[in-house]
């Protein structure tokens, strides 16, 4: 089913209901019931009670739109059901990404709601953050906004540094003093003065955090399994390409949201950054 400007934005406030009321509803909570799925990093494998009433509260809001609207389903706590193959666009839902922090007490947890066209584009990307209460969203073709208004035009204060935000897999790489050494090199080629790594959070906030620094990155290089999800990265990659900035694999294609063969995104890696010019850096690093 095509879908209008006015289907899109109709479909983007109810996401944005949808993450709003989640997204409280875990700002009001603690894990209680802590469990494990099988596969995956950890962080893919932990689960909890939370994680199921957020989607359950998502769910509520969006089911209603899957037959008026023609679209699949895919979501972390459930099985890819492969409608997201059959339908022109899907919802891609992470009711709670980064659950570890969540878990810890700690920032770096997020609602994340995109709409996703078959050809892997987004379309939609919906972010809550519980922590501080903001909601970022952006439309394809319309723009990027942040609590309801439109997204700063302003560009973030340079900084001295370069920025990196990573998760634990990066912390606990064999090759991690290697990978710092070398973003020690493209700050340099950049006359910044260093870098700074930031605590390890949930894919969709590593994300967010690049969009508020002049000069940052994430990135998770290819690898046999793993590489996070779909829904790790859809509503993202929609906010960075309205506002400009670069969210790629690490050969500089596209992100591939809707791979058929699997949910994962290790086979290409995932690339965020806050322009072009590092996004060819850290791609040629070849770590």
């Amino acid at each position: 089913m095509r879908l209008s400007n006015s289907d899109l934005g109709e479909l983007a406030d109810l996401a944005i209901l949808a993450a709003s009321e989640a997204g409280l509803m875990i700002g009001r909570s603690r894990p209680d019931d802590i469990q494990h799925k099988s596969g995956g990093s950890l962080a893919s494998q932990v689960v909890t009670e939370i994680d199921r009433r957020s989607e359950q509260i998502i769910l509520d809001i969006l089911n209603p739109t899957l037959e008026r609207f023609e679209l699949g389903m895919l979501t972390e706590e459930q099985d890819d059901d492969g409608s997201r193959l059959a339908t022109d666009h899907f919802w891609c839902i992470d009711p709670v990404d980064g659950t570890l922090p969540f878990i810890e007490g700690s920032p770096g947890y997020a609602v994340s709601i995109a709409l996703v066209s078959r050809d892997g584009s987004p379309r939609i990307g919906v972010v809550y953050d519980p922590v501080e209460g903001a909601l970022l969203h952006a439309i394809s073709g319309v723009g990027a906004f942040c609590d309801g208004r439109p997204w700063p035009s302003e560009t973030p204060p340079e900084g001295e540094a370069l920025s990196v935000f990573v998760d634990r897999s990066f912390l606990a790489a064999d090759n991690h003093d290697l990978v710092v050494e070398a973003l020690g090199h493209v700050a340099r080629d950049m006359d910044l003065s260093g870098v700074n790594i930031f605590p390890p959070g949930g894919a969709v906030m590593n994300a967010c955090g690049v969009l508020a620094h002049a000069s940052a990155c994430y990135f998770k290089y290819p690898k046999p399994t793993g590489g996070g999800s779909l829904w790790d990265y859809a509503a993202t990659a929609c906010l960075f390409q309205e506002v400009g900035a670069v969210a790629i694999d690490v050969h500089g294609g596209p992100l591939d949201l809707n791979r058929p063969d699997s949910t994962f995104m290790n086979h290409r890696g995932v690339l965020f950054a806050s322009d072009e010019a590092l996004a060819q850096r850290i791609r040629t690093l070849r770590l």
